[in-house]
């Protein structure tokens, strides 16, 4: 029987830190994507909003709120096909423009989990959806006289 034990601390420290770490790194991988999405959605919908309500025609601002979005989802590497944006206009759902009025702008995206190639077929989502809503009203001296 064998009782010497030398060099078995670096082989049991090298094993345990690489169970402990790689689920570690996966983590702290997973919150960086997240974390960097809600940040993206966010300032998305934010800025769509303001420039929703400056514009001067609904048309132009459906155009000025989408390549906001473009551009606010472009500081974080994200593509602008894979995100949604709805519009939504009270107390007039038809005229989005009324002064005074409030404009509603939601950002929906989906965030691929890292490292989950997507030809995997499994029964648990291999995304986590991701929204922000924004309200900004209508000045009163712009927009459309109601």
């Amino acid at each position: 029987m064998r009782t010497d034990e030398t060099g078995t601390a670096s082989l049991e420290f090298i094993t345990a830190g690489l169970v402990l770490l790689v689920p570690l790194v996966y983590l702290v991988l997973t919150v960086a994507a997240l974390q960097g999405a809600s940040f993206a959605v966010e300032g998305a919908s934010r800025q769509a909003a303001r420039v929703f309500v400056e514009s001067s025609s609904v048309a132009e601002a459906q155009r000025s709120a989408r390549v906001a979005v473009e551009f606010a989802l472009a500081d974080y590497d994200l593509d602008a096909d894979d995100v949604r944006m709805t519009v939504t206009c009270t107390p007039n759902p038809g005229a989005c423009l009324t002064r005074r009025g409030f404009v509603t702008v939601e950002v929906t995206t989906a965030v691929a989990l890292p490292l989950v190639p997507p030809v995997l077929d499994l029964d648990v989502p291999l995304s986590v959806p991701i929204a922000s809503s924004t309200t900004q009203q209508v000045s009163r001296f712009g927009g459309v006289a109601p």
